[in-house]
């Protein structure tokens, strides 16, 4: 996926200005496709020389005036046959399970400590999910136009939760680590929780 296609999907909802269209993205797609504001801004310019959207200028008084951006047809027609085509499964990327890969080379505070940040990272994240969820949809349900979203915000929810759940469990291991005397395999550890 490119940003351009993610600007077209948040323009699919209603006209938007850059600024809504950032902000968009910090509520709801930036969860799954991360780009700045400059970046967003740079992408508009493109998809409008392709003449995927247009943007018309809105005269404000005692501030600069504003662009709000629409899709054209033909911006309508790439998002349709963007969004026919397969999905590419994601791929991970991220240095912490590279040296968890290595944990006997490694210096275990730092890691622990990297962990601990994480875990925090992905409990917050989860807080703001779950405080989106019951915002926008109290009931649970959503309406046609919305199911997406609440899709996007329940698999968000675990996601989060099972990578905090796996960050517990990485600092538990490594503090059996650091006291090689209490070490169960992990594989022992489940046995013994369930029995």
């Amino acid at each position: 996926m490119a940003l351009g296609d993610a600007i077209l999907a948040c323009l699919t909802e209603r006209p938007m200005t850059g600024y809504e269209l950032a902000k968009t993205f910090d509520a709801s797609i930036g969860f799954f496709w991360k780009a700045d504001h400059q970046q967003i801004y740079r992408e508009l310019s493109r998809l409008r020389d392709r003449g995927h959207v247009q943007a018309r200028e809105v005269v404000q008084s005692g501030k600069p005036n504003k662009l709000v951006y629409t899709l054209t047809d033909q911006g309508k027609t790439a998002f349709r046959h963007w969004a026919a085509r397969p999905s590419v499964p994601a791929s991970i990327k991220d240095d912490l399970l590279v040296r968890i890969c290595a944990l006997d080379s490694v210096d275990i505070e730092p890691l622990r400590a990297d962990l601990m940040a994480r875990l925090e990272h992905h409990r917050d994240r989860y807080d703001r999910y779950e405080r989106l969820l019951n915002k926008r949809f109290p009931q649970g349900a959503a309406s046609t136009a919305d199911i997406g979203k609440l899709l996007g915000l329940r698999i968000g929810l675990r996601h989060e939760r099972v990578v905090a759940e796996w960050c517990e469990e990485a600092l538990e291991t490594l503090s059996e680590l650091a006291h090689p005397g209490n070490v169960v395999p992990l594989e022992d550890a489940k046995r013994e929780g369930k029995g």
